[in-house]
This record gives structure tokens, C-alpha cells and sequence, in this order.
């Protein structure tokens, strides 16, 4: 079971980092080919008033996609993972402005979210990376 949690989470690092919208759908692609559901957003804002938008964020294009269902169980796994990985970059990003890009990936129960943001202080831009994981109920 590590193997397919290494590899969801691996696909949502590399969607969270992909440069370029014809990137990320490449990636989509390749990844529903594998068996994975993915899907990304960008993001940006002060990094304390931009969490719960991250998070609606995560929640509405996790559905959209259909990463997830429009179940409490499902909407409650993005949202926690979302909180996860934006609690392992608070360090670098608290009391200043970030901009990146989030993204779920999924395949069975496993369930990663990866942000990856650019921080922001005048011309100092520094960069971090948080990954978060659940278990959502499997497909049927």
C-alpha cells in the first residue's frame, strides 16, 4: 500500500508544480491514463486570510474534476490534507504574501493534496512545498 500512496502523492506534487496550464493537462492526462484523478488550482493572497480560500479551493476543484464526490466523507479528506500541507509551509509564509498553485490527486482510497507556493518579501522570493494525505472511502 506504500507504493500506491507514494505514487498519488507524487502526482500531486508534480501537478502542484507544473509551469504552464498545457503542463498541467498533459499531466491530467497521463495520470487518468495510470488510473489517478487529479486536479489543480492556483492561488494567492496574504497567507493567513488566503487559507480558507485555499482550502474552499481545494474543496471545489477536487469536485469539479471528479477527484472527489460531493460527500461529506470525500469534501472533509481534501479539506484536512489541504490544512496539512498549508501547516508544514506556515514557517516560511506567515505575515506574508503567497502565490502558487495547489493540487489533488487521487486513486482508490488514497487522497494527496501538494501546495507549492512562492513567498514574497520585496525581491526575496523564497519557495515551499507541503504534501498532505488521507484515507477517502474507496469508489464503488
Amino acid at each position: 500500500m506504500i507504493a500506491q500512496s507514494k505514487k498519488v502523492a507524487s502526482a500531486a506534487l508534480r501537478m502542484a508544480m507544473s509551469e504552464s496550464r498545457e503542463e498541467e493537462i498533459y499531466l491530467k492526462e497521463q495520470y487518468t491514463r495510470e488510473g489517478i484523478r487529479t486536479a489543480a488550482a492556483d492561488y494567492g493572497g496574504e497567507y493567513i486570510s488566503a487559507i480558507r480560500k485555499i482550502v474552499e479551493r481545494a474543496v471545489v476543484s477536487a469536485r469539479r474534476e471528479g477527484v472527489i464526490k460531493e460527500i461529506h466523507s470525500d469534501e472533509g479528506a481534501v479539506a484536512g490534507a489541504t490544512r496539512e500541507a498549508l501547516t508544514q509551509i506556515m514557517p516560511k509564509a506567515l505575515g506574508l504574501n503567497i502565490g502558487g498553485k495547489i493540487a489533488i490527486a487521487r486513486r482508490d482510497e488514497h487522497l494527496s493534496v501538494a501546495v507549492f507556493v512562492g513567498v514574497g518579501l520585496l525581491h526575496l522570493d523564497e519557495v515551499a512545498i507541503g504534501l498532505g494525505h488521507r484515507v477517502a472511502p474507496k469508489w464503488e
